[in-house]
């Protein structure tokens, strides 16, 4: 899986900024946590869910269950706004 090109993101402080350029399925700005942007940049490139728990895991100090859960729940919202590409 990987973000679709049509979204696009802006880091500014701590906070990561998604937009949607010339999708009709959604229009909005996404805000995300340390943790989201975290997992979006990973999907900049293709990736799979177990790839991205992995690399969440070892840069944070946090259980795995509670990464996968994460992980988990982020990628719902992006599959929600189809903002994922996806086999």
């Amino acid at each position: 899986m990987k973000l679709k090109p049509d979204f696009i993101t802006q880091d500014v402080d701590d906070v990561q900024f998604m937009v949607p350029l010339g999708t009709e399925t959604f229009s909005g700005v996404v805000r995300s946590n340390r943790t989201a942007a975290f997992i979006i940049n990973q999907l900049k490139q293709e990736t799979t869910e177990e790839q991205i728990i992995d690399a969440l895991w070892n840069a944070y100090d946090a259980p795995r269950e509670r990464i996968a859960g994460d992980v988990h729940d982020i990628l719902s919202f992006l599959r929600g706004i189809h903002a994922l590409e996806e086999d």
